[in-house]
């Protein structure tokens, strides 16, 4: 049993050598390395997207150029959840949400949202993963740095992480 280990982890060595060998781009890394997957002027869309993925552009780029190097915006797409005018960070990633719930295909009634620039804190909390704590925070946020321009922006109210904000995407709009 003992022979069988090493030998696998042998040829895996020897795969893993033959790949790197193929492609010299190739690196290795350790554990405590962490690359950069980001190049200069990339930004990332994903959502109701026509072609979602990370997209070189050049210049100030605007929620409208990235939705048109992308391929447009799907017919579920919610034109309340981005702004087309908003100026966009490098490296970041956006997302669009939909106006129907997408996992019923034949859905035809809107998902129920909740606007973060206007709605009061009771309206915020019919949203789930909204708590009271949160929605006070969200509207803190607003009131000192004024309106959100993205979704992504909820990242940087106090409580709200990746995954609650995973959670409350699709029940957000902007305007």
């Amino acid at each position: 049993m003992v022979k069988i280990i090493i030998g696998v982890i042998i040829v895996a060595f020897i795969v893993i050598g033959g790949f790197m060998l193929l492609d010299p781009n190739m690196k290795s890394s350790s554990p405590n390395e962490t690359s950069e997957t980001t190049d200069a002027n990339s930004y990332t869309i994903e959502g109701e997207i026509s072609i979602a993925g990370t997209y070189k552009i050049t210049g100030v780029v605007t929620m409208s150029d990235l939705i048109e190097t992308a391929g447009g915006v799907t017919n579920n797409a919610d034109e309340n959840a981005y702004f087309e005018t908003t100026e966009l960070t490098i490296g970041d990633t956006y997302y669009i949400a939909p106006k129907y719930d997408t996992s019923d295909v034949c859905s035809n009634t809107p998902i129920v949202k909740v606007n973060v620039n206007s709605d009061s804190a009771d309206e915020l909390t019919a949203i789930s993963g909204i708590t009271t704590t949160i929605a006070n925070s969200i509207i803190s946020y607003r009131v000192e740095i004024g309106t959100y321009q993205t979704l992504e922006e909820l990242m940087d109210v106090y409580g709200i992480g990746n995954a609650t904000y995973r959670k409350i995407r699709n029940y957000i709009t902007l305007q």
